[in-house]
């Protein structure tokens, strides 16, 4: 990705600390809130890595938040229309080492205020991490194959999906999902944070 499609991630990063500063939270105080550690926040603030999905969730549910906070949320009508260049990207990039994670997204749903599920476009990549680890968040996902082959692992089941393929699962159960092989995959995800 280029520089410029990295940008709203970054917002992303100012905004957490700059919330939590605001209300004068620690990163202590935050690590014992969501469960991660402050190392990881601070890298997350410090923008050397971004949030996944599922940690985006755990931040904004600390903070009382709902997660469109993060993607600028502006309109004051009863719904939203995006149209595809006004599409969020939020990468799973670790900006300043070049460590590709595995996915990049964009959000379908920003400028609808007090949402409970956060649609996104999501783009899967081969990682260059050695093994990613499944994580776990409140709520509940839904995710719709549209290109190339997707792997995911819930709990000790495991399944690739196809172009057409869905599932449907409860986000508390320790889930990974990547593209199978060695080609990119397009899914839309659909979140909802309870």
């Amino acid at each position: 990705m280029e520089q410029n499609d990295r940008e709203p991630y970054l917002q992303i990063g100012e905004k957490i600390k700059r919330f939590r500063e605001d209300h004068a939270l620690t990163l202590k105080d935050l690590a014992d809130r969501t469960g991660l550690s402050t190392a990881v926040l601070s890298q997350i603030e410090n923008h050397l890595i971004s949030p996944p999905l599922g940690t985006l969730i755990r931040l904004t549910k600390a903070l009382n938040l709902s997660p469109g906070h993060f993607f600028d949320q502006q309109a004051d009508r009863p719904f939203t229309i995006v149209r595809k260049a006004e599409r969020r990207p939020a990468s799973r990039f670790a900006s300043k080492r070049g460590v590709q994670y595995g996915y990049s997204y964009e959000s379908l749903g920003h400028d609808l205020r007090d949402r409970h599920m956060e649609p996104f476009l999501v783009t899967l990549e081969p990682a260059t991490l050695a093994s990613p680890k499944p994580a776990s968040h409140d709520g509940e996902e839904f995710l719709f194959v549209l290109e190339g082959e997707m792997e995911v692992t819930l709990g000790e089941f495991s399944d690739v999906l196809q172009p057409g393929d869905a599932i449907y699962y409860d986000s508390n159960i320790p889930h990974l999902v990547q593209c199978k092989g060695d080609e990119k995959a397009l899914i839309l995800a659909v979140i909802y944070s309870g």
